[in-house]
């Protein structure tokens, strides 16, 4: 898995494949603002959000031969793997538990921002483009699900919508997503 200009974190996940620690530090120090981030605006709770930070590192550590970079990009990687595991540690409060937005929150971090990483390594344009082909609610649904981690149950709860209807938008529209992304 050797670094490429498209996703410049590629050899420090072969590193950590392999038990390089320093390359996990390295990884850390490049991306945590990112996935800290990531974490706080799922769960708006810094001391939780800290620790699901420091399960998605021990993730990372163990499931780093897992990484395929012909599927996605490091940080898409790891970035949901944060996500996933904010959402399980928001599920766990309760059934119609959701992230109440966290507004105006910026944390510094004098290391690179992850997020021009991210742009290196993914084409956010395209995807953007895609996100505004489809219909506003599609577009509104997977933004909310995906962007702020709010599960299919708070969301329906939310738009006063059955779970089932909340469901079928996001899956018809990831498939219109995916498609566009494909052209």
């Amino acid at each position: 898995m050797p670094a490429t200009a498209a996703d410049p974190l590629a050899d420090l996940m072969a590193r950590i494949a392999s038990g390089d620690r320093a390359a996990l530090r390295g990884l850390y120090q490049a991306t945590s603002a990112k996935l800290f981030g990531v974490c706080l605006r799922i769960l708006s709770d810094r001391d939780e959000s800290e620790d699901v930070l420091q399960e998605v590192y021990l993730t990372i550590w163990r499931r780093a031969d897992r990484f395929e970079a012909s599927r996605a990009s490091v940080m898409a990687w790891i970035s949901t793997i944060a996500r996933n595991r904010a959402i399980d540690r928001l599920r766990a409060r309760g059934p119609l538990a959701f992230a109440e937005p966290v507004e105006d929150m910026e944390i510094e971090d004098g290391a690179p921002r992850a997020d021009a990483l991210v742009a290196a390594a993914q084409d956010g344009a395209a995807l953007s483009r895609c996100l505004s082909e489809l219909d506003e609610r599609a577009a509104a649904v997977i933004r909310t699900a995906f962007y702020e981690g709010v599960t299919y149950e708070a969301l329906a709860h939310r738009l006063g919508a059955p779970l089932g209807t909340v469901k079928s938008w996001v899956r018809r529209g990831l498939l219109k997503l995916r498609a566009c992304l494909e052209r």
